[in-house]
């Protein structure tokens, strides 16, 4: 059974002060969803910020803002393309779409280029790629508007790739539960005081999100044992945080190889098992993210045995 877990991402920030996006309601944001063929699961709200999960990944929404994963085949640049109908090129003081290279790239429905003629028919800007063409690499879009983000305006994603051992035997067998992931991954160690809403898939496969105030997390777990794929993504300050997050979560997961992207977060390495760094690049952009990408792999992490073919 194979599915592709990896996300595509799109994040648009609005210009008019005046627009509450949250106030557009749950049903055009389904519609939006839909537009990526992906439809709205269950949600959270808490005064700052309102949490959708999706059937491949999630949405989050804030009063000026609103950040979309999905993964699968999803169409994601219909998405906001759509969203941008809506609101008027004009309203839109940043956005930006991040698409990381699939394991299966000819059983999408487009590429990144193909995306990119999309996007840059109604609104202008820069893309790049970050990482090595024949390895682990991500595609990134963002407008080019005068807009400057502020020094607080924090993401973190960690992606880890061949997940090993009791945790990866135990997200794919039969005896798995919601409650049983979130102690598994001590998600309430490392994300104290959030309020959750996750969902398990059948027959294994596993999101959830969490929120608290402006805050943010969101994981995704694609246990399959040949493609297997867990992605991490919070604004949370790693920085401030009293618990090592990363550490944690690779100790408990032991990824074969993983990828670290920080928008305004420096790097920190520290707790990392045993690794190679493969690679790693800084981009700084004209809106105020500075971007570092890293790409590590265990040392001697499995030994593989041949298949016949």
């Amino acid at each position: 059974m194979f599915f592709e877990g990896s996300e595509k991402k799109i994040e648009v920030i609005i210009a008019d002060s005046s627009l509450n996006i949250r106030e557009f309601g749950q049903a055009f944001w389904a519609d939006i969803v839909a537009c990526a063929n992906a439809e709205i699961l269950s949600s959270i709200s808490n005064e700052d910020c309102d949490a959708y999960l999706l059937s491949e990944s999630s949405l989050f929404v804030w009063q000026d803002r609103f950040v979309m994963l999905t993964c699968g085949t999803t169409t994601l640049a219909d998405a906001v393309m759509s969203f941008i109908e809506h609101v008027g090129e004009e309203s839109i003081a940043f956005a930006s779409y991040q698409r990381k290279n699939e394991y299966l790239s000819h059983l999408q429905s487009s590429s990144f280029q193909d995306d990119l003629k999309k996007i840059r028919k109604t609104i202008a800007g820069n893309a790049y790629r970050i990482g090595h063409l024949d390895s682990h690499h991500h595609y990134m879009f963002s407008t080019k508007r005068p807009f400057i983000a502020r020094d607080s305006d924090v993401t973190n994603e960690l992606l880890m790739y061949h997940i090993n051992g009791k945790a990866a035997d135990y997200l794919r067998g039969v005896n798995q539960s919601k409650q049983g992931i979130q102690d598994l991954l001590a998600l309430s160690e490392l994300f104290p005081d959030f309020a959750v809403d996750d969902f398990l898939f059948e027959p294994f496969g596993y999101s959830i999100n969490g929120i608290k105030g402006n805050e943010y997390f969101t994981i995704h777990i694609t246990p399959q044992e040949k493609s297997s794929y867990v992605s991490l993504e919070t604004n949370v300050n790693l920085a401030n945080h009293s618990v090592d997050i990363y550490a944690r979560l690779l100790s408990i997961l032991n990824p074969g190889s993983w990828d670290v992207i920080g928008f305004n977060s420096p790097k920190n390495t520290q707790g990392f098992p045993a690794h190679l760094c493969l690679g790693s690049c800084s981009l700084a952009t004209e809106q105020g993210y500075n971007i570092d990408f890293s790409h590590y792999q265990q040392l001697c992490h499995e030994v593989l045995i041949p298949e016949y073919l």
